[in-house]
């Protein structure tokens, strides 16, 4: 069972490599942190935060490809949790198949902010059991 998330809160560390995103439950009371890359964060903050930039950087291209392929991204899932490690696919529809792209979750949410609506986030029940 998926349990949807919304990004509540990004934190840059301008000393460290490890950036902090925290998710919280949509209809609820869970959240939990995900550490993410200095690049990665930097993507999604930028996004959030300001206008978007004039040529295409690496989530604007691959948002770009999806959509120049026919393909339709309904939405991320975080799906596991293993040695401290997070998983998440890209659930792409493609012809009317739902087609799952393993990623990174850092990626996959940056990705997500790419879109307006932002994409729907979802975690997988068995995970939000471990972190919360």
């Amino acid at each position: 069972m998926f349990v949807q998330m919304e990004l509540a809160r990004i934190v840059i560390n301008d000393i460290g490599d490890q950036q902090v995103v925290y998710l919280r439950e949509v209809d609820g009371e869970r959240s939990f942190p995900i550490l993410i890359g200095l690049f990665e964060a930097g993507s999604i903050n930028r996004r959030i935060t300001e206008d978007p930039p004039p040529r295409p950087l690496t989530h604007d291209l691959l948002k770009n490809a999806i959509d120049s392929l026919g393909g339709a991204i309904e939405d991320i899932v975080i799906t596991d949790l293993r040695d401290h490690t997070y998983y998440a696919i890209l659930r792409v529809r493609v012809d009317g198949e739902l087609v799952e792209i393993d990623s990174r979750p850092s990626d996959a949410l940056a990705l997500s902010v790419h879109y307006d609506p932002p994409l729907p986030i979802f975690v997988h029940e068995d995970v939000l059991g471990e972190v919360t």
